[in-house]
């Protein structure tokens, strides 16, 4: 048995010993596990990549538990629900766990996002940069405002509304990034699910209905700010 792009087997090939479940077993686990814990890989996976920026090759979930604020017993248990990536004693190799949770997570690959709504919050997705390094690359920019149509923002072209649809469909977008009001939000919404859009960051304060092979998340930084100021003094 070989090792993994750019893992190298310790002398007594423990990891040799890991089983990597097939394309199709990946599924069928990942289908069963809880939103919750899906949730949780990412902040595992970014954390073990400032590890291995940090020239670390081996890691504990003791270790990782004191980063990510999350206890040792559950982040086993959360690897557990994939496959054994660790062994007692030993820990985890970090370069192979990072490789298996950008297969788990599907971030393997870059993924093309199209953002729809330019305005403040639309600028500044356009323009930030953390999204390259981390599998998103954002390709297609949207509004219906014909100020704004044709405008220039990070070397993408504003396009309109109208056209997104169409657009959308030839570039085979997955992803979409929605800040527009919450107003038009579910009528946007429609139409990039009818162009294909499987996948939506919603920055709009309204709850959207999508349909069951939609995946969407609603970021609304003042419920957010309600539910922290419960806590204060």
């Amino acid at each position: 048995m070989t090792a993994p792009s750019g893992m190298h087997w310790t002398d007594d090939n423990i990891y040799g010993k890991l089983l990597i479940a097939s394309t199709r077993e990946q599924i069928m686990i990942s289908s069963k596990v809880p939103d919750i814990i899906i949730a949780r890989l990412p902040l595992y996976l970014r954390t073990l990549c400032e590890m291995e920026e940090r020239g670390l090759h081996t890691t504990s979930s003791k270790e990782l538990s004191d980063l990510v604020a999350v206890s040792a017993a559950q982040i086993r248990k959360d690897l557990s629900q994939f496959g054994e990536y660790g062994k007692q004693g030993t820990g985890y190799n970090i370069s192979f766990l990072i490789n298996q949770l950008r297969k788990i997570l599907k971030v393997n690959r870059v993924w093309d996002v199209a953002v729809v709504g330019m305005g403040d919050m639309g600028h500044a997705l356009a323009r930030y940069p953390g999204f390259v390094n981390r599998s998103f690359q954002i390709v297609m920019l949207f509004d219906d405002d014909p100020q704004k149509i044709g405008q220039q923002v990070n070397q993408l072209i504003i396009q309109p509304a109208s056209e997104m649809a169409s657009a959308i469909q030839r570039g085979g977008i997955k992803v979409a990034m929605l800040t527009v009001p919450a107003s038009v939000a579910q009528r946007v919404t429609d139409t990039l699910v009818g162009a294909g859009v499987k996948a939506i960051l919603n920055y709009a304060p309204i709850i959207l209905n999508v349909p069951e092979d939609v995946n969407i998340r609603h970021i609304d930084p003042v419920t957010h700010l309600q539910w922290m100021t419960y806590y204060l003094d």
